[in-house]
């Protein structure tokens, strides 16, 4: 994920590494931060597979600024990484956060609605996170109340969510957003 959103804030304008590591904070910080250590080894290697481009600029004060900028490779490898996302990043909830902040870039409406329609299909099979005998525990049979707390707040982002999806995709469909109530 963390090469989708470097490829993903330079596809909106060359970036700072610092800056480039403060809009990554702030998309998905909270929930997983990125250090130095991952971040500037990914640029490393994405400059080596010629993704991303790398120069050196005047600073403000005596120290010069390196400016990232995406390559036509790199806008190229994060169009295919939006239209055909891996399955972690459909399934994992903040992965597909992630894909959704960039999603917008694939200029296709109909990949779009593709990328969207796999969450939706992910969604709405039966899960868990506890099983009994094969079968998924719903919040109403758990009887310990933080595990039930679990169930029903996992139920409740999930209900939202296919709410939003199905909006969307009416949406990119050509179709109102609007609910036919």
């Amino acid at each position: 994920m963390l090469e989708l959103t470097i490829l993903g804030f330079l596809y909106e304008r060359p970036l700072h590494g610092y800056e480039l590591k403060d809009r990554i904070q702030g998309l998905s910080g909270h929930v997983r931060p990125v250090s130095d250590g991952a971040l500037y080894p990914a640029i490393t290697r994405m400059v080596k597979a010629g993704l991303l481009e790398r120069r050196t600029e005047p600073g403000t004060s005596a120290a010069p600024r390196r400016t990232l900028s995406l390559t036509a490779e790199g806008r190229v490898e994060l169009l295919a990484r939006l239209r055909e996302p891996k399955d972690v990043e459909i399934t994992d909830g903040q992965r597909f956060f992630t894909l959704l902040a960039f999603l917008r870039l694939l200029p296709d409406r109909a990949e779009q609605a593709a990328v969207l329609r796999r969450r939706q299909t992910f969604l709405n099979t039966p899960a868990s996170f506890f099983y009994e005998n094969g079968a998924p525990v719903r919040a109403e049979e758990e009887p310990d109340l933080f595990r039930r707390g679990m169930l029903r707040i996992a139920r409740a982002t999930g209900t939202a969510e296919k709410q939003w999806l199905t909006e969307a995709l009416r949406e990119l469909e050509g179709g109102s957003s609007e609910d036919p109530a």
